[in-house]
């Protein structure tokens, strides 16, 4: 399996990453704390070295004790820590109606990433992020500060999420962005106009929720019932009646594919990209073992360009209804 280059970076990382948010945040109530450090480890051992949390991943136990993603990550990987990629996030905090709260003023990603460096247990983070653009904040100004950290030692590289096209120039003109991590799967198409510019700059495309929140795999319909008030696909549109029956076209494909490859649908939704560019790295995220193996092992499928262009074709003619709030076609 062949390593992809993070960027502009010296960080080389298999085809896909681990995105840990599922262990405490938005997939039901959280792993319990032991089994979720064993699970990541597991991760490692499998494979996987590039594992993506946040400060926002955060859950309630049944006891009523806080889940802190970042934790996990680092107790899971302390003595491998030189042998992995750790990327966390900043900027972003929820509110109790679970909306968003964004706050990139320098000093808030200052004492964000000490608290960050403390649960995870290390001295420094090989990727840090700003998880959402603060409309209250320039992008110089967060470049800027970005830079003074990696001058500091405390990160080596940095990258946005949710990125466009005005603000990743403007950023990456004060101090380069290795990465960005954008929402990026079959369903959920709107940022490839941005492959152009991550050309030009050099700039790894990481892709969040490549399966649209588990949809892809094929393992969930509208009958699915969701683990409780802490898991957010409950009230996702690809979850609806209406949703599912648009996207009922693609289901079918996938599993003719699935068979013709001898794969899961899960695996042709990552190969697929991972076969578009070279500078995509999915992060798709699951709680079990078996799913962490199956996933991993996309990396090793090999789609032709045909293959490619028949999926395309058929994601053309459809407008699916999925989370994030925009059309795909």
């Amino acid at each position: 399996m062949e390593k992809r280059r993070l960027g502009n970076s010296e960080l080389y990382v298999n085809p896909v990453g681990l995105g840990c948010m599922g262990f405490s945040h938005a997939s039901g109530d959280p792993v319990d704390h032991d089994t979720a450090v064993k699970t990541i480890r597991q991760a490692y051992d499998i494979g996987y070295d590039f594992f993506d949390t946040a400060e926002a991943y955060t859950g309630v136990y049944p006891d009523g004790s806080i889940s802190y993603n970042e934790e996990l990550v680092g107790k899971a990987l302390k003595d491998v820590r030189d042998k992995v990629v750790i990327a966390t996030k900043m900027g972003v905090s929820h509110n109790p109606d679970r909306s968003l709260k964004l706050d990139s003023r320098p000093e808030t990603i200052r004492r964000s990433l000490e608290g960050s460096l403390k649960r995870l247990g290390t001295d420094y983070v090989d990727l840090y992020y700003q998880h959402r653009i603060d409309p209250n904040v320039e992008p110089e100004v967060v470049a800027e500060t970005m830079k003074e950290l990696i001058q500091e030692g405390k990160i080596r590289y940095w990258g946005i999420s949710e990125a466009t096209p005005e603000y990743l120039r403007r950023a990456n003109a004060v101090c380069p962005v290795t990465a960005i991590e954008n929402r990026y799967s079959m369903m959920a198409r709107w940022h490839e106009d941005i492959w152009p510019l991550c050309e030009e700059l050099n700039v790894a495309y990481v892709a969040f929720s490549p399966m649209a929140n588990g949809f892809l795999t094929g393992k969930y319909s509208p009958s699915t019932k969701f683990e409780g008030k802490q898991d957010y696909r409950a009230n996702m549109p690809q979850y609806t009646e209406e949703g599912y029956e648009k996207a009922l076209p693609l289901l079918k494909l996938l599993q003719e594919l699935s068979a013709e490859y001898h794969a899961t649908d899960a695996q042709i939704s990552l190969a697929w990209m991972q076969n578009k560019k070279p500078y995509i790295i999915p992060i798709p995220g699951s709680r079990k073992l078996s799913r962490l193996q199956e996933n991993f092992d996309a990396g090793k499928i090999i789609l032709p360009k045909e293959t490619i262009a028949q999926i395309d074709a058929l994601l053309d003619t459809i407008s699916f209804d999925v989370f994030g709030g925009h059309k795909s076609k």
